[in-house]
């Protein structure tokens, strides 16, 4: 029996280091890239608005928004379904089947094919963020309260180290394609692709073998309506402290998701870093944030999860005081290695503690609000930045202004009281 709960947990960690390649070649550094190259110079009409051109960043960025409000959208009746069902391992691997197949297909886009492309990249990144609901959800079933922080912090591990492996591999691909028999930098990028999706759907294989079947949760099978959906959201007002928490995991995480998405455009503008030294830094954030992840795993069996956030967040705080401040390359280098420290452990703390406090037999339910929750954080950040740099003409005040997501969200946090909300989930 231990044996099998061991390669249970195994199993579900694989499934991270599986799927954080497609978190950091085509969400991240190499599929971005490679759609500004798609799209024509000056930009491009789309068929929906002839009149109207759209510029390679605002393709992106709309297709980003579309995937994650469809997600938004559809996350909560999906839990529902896994629950009632028990259905999580088999809508788990759908959506593994789709997002591998998704990226897969983005091999086959060439010069001018940047809507098949977004297209491709919707269904995959819905896909990637779908999936991950189901896979979140087994965490309250494979580890009590007291082991979850080690277990969720092991899963980030494994995907700082996968994802980072499978982005240096691909980097390696793209600068020195000729080597590789590549006919060019596209080429080998598009090869790349195919690489994740193969590594994303190898990796994951062992997941679907050890994983167990979950138990149903009614003998009635879920049927959506409109009136149900709703009182699903309406259901987590009898839950304060899971509510509270909430909210404020969508601010730090809005801070948390903002640093890192501006952080090279900021070197770039601000500090006038290289290329090279930029992806170096990120390479390094990879790979330091798997000791880091263990690291806070550890400071929360000592001190509590909720208190190891909020220190976690004071860093944060104290990082954009430094952003604001740095003038160096070295500077960003010793920035960069503060973030990996605390980054994977804010993260997989985080993620325990939400399932400490969510009732077993509505996991999935309960993880499609914390999917909402992390979707919706890549908004408010990015839009403050914006408008904090047009209005004082700097990106330095702007990422000084990032701080009080980190305020408001660490305060927020403090109202949270842990203990009550995991009596409350184990009281249904």
């Amino acid at each position: 029996m231990r044996n099998q709960q061991q390669k249970a947990r195994w199993g579900w960690c694989l499934y991270d280091w599986a799927n954080s390649a497609f978190a950091t070649v085509i969400l991240a550094a190499v599929l971005p890239v490679y759609f500004v190259s798609l799209v024509p110079d000056g930009g491009t009409t789309l068929p929906f608005m002839p009149h109207h051109k759209f510029s390679a960043t605002s393709i992106w960025g709309y297709s980003v928004s579309v995937s994650m409000l469809i997600l938004a959208l559809a996350a909560p009746a999906l839990g529902a379904l896994a629950d009632r069902n028990a259905w999580h391992k088999r809508l788990l691997m759908f959506f593994w089947l789709c997002g591998c197949t998704a990226t897969a297909l983005l091999a086959t886009t060439g010069p001018g094919d940047y809507l098949l492309a977004a297209g491709f990249f919707i269904l995959g990144n819905l896909a990637f963020a779908g999936a991950n609901i189901f896979y979140n959800a087994y965490l309250p079933f494979l580890a009590p309260i007291e082991q979850a922080d080690r277990l969720s912090a092991r899963g980030f591990a494994y995907g700082y180290v996968g994802g980072g492996l499978l982005l240096a591999l691909d980097f390696l691909l793209i600068l020195k394609f000729e080597s590789f028999g590549f006919a060019d930098r596209g080429a080998a990028t598009r090869f790349g692709f195919l690489l994740t999706a193969c590594w994303w759907f190898l990796f994951a294989i062992p997941t679907f073998i050890y994983l167990p079947k979950t138990d149903k949760r009614s003998s009635a099978r879920y049927r959506f309506s409109l009136t149900g959906y709703f009182n699903q959201f309406r259901q987590l007002l009898d839950y304060r402290d899971l509510c509270i928490f909430l909210i404020a995991f969508l601010c730090y995480n809005d801070g948390i998701q903002t640093v890192i998405s501006v952080s090279a455009i900021y070197a770039r503008e601000e500090l006038q870093l290289g290329q090279g030294t930029i992806i170096g830094c990120f390479l390094m954030i990879q790979f330091m944030a798997m000791p880091g992840a263990l690291f806070f795993a550890r400071i929360g069996e000592k001190i509590g999860t909720s208190r190891a956030i909020l220190l976690s967040l004071i860093i944060f705080l104290l990082v954009c005081f430094f952003a604001y401040r740095m003038t160096s390359a070295y500077e960003f280098w010793i920035l960069g290695a503060v973030i990996a420290l605390i980054l994977g452990g804010s993260q997989a703390l985080s993620r325990s503690l939400f399932a400490s406090m969510v009732p077993k037999q509505k996991s999935a339910e309960f993880f499609g609000f914390f999917a909402i929750s992390s979707r919706f954080a890549a908004i408010f950040g990015p839009l403050l930045f914006a408008l904090v740099a047009d209005l004082s003409g700097s990106s330095r005040n702007s990422i000084l202004a990032l701080g009080l997501f980190f305020v408001v969200g660490g305060t927020l946090l403090l109202l949270v009281n842990v203990k009550r909300g995991q009596d409350k989930a184990i009281d249904l």
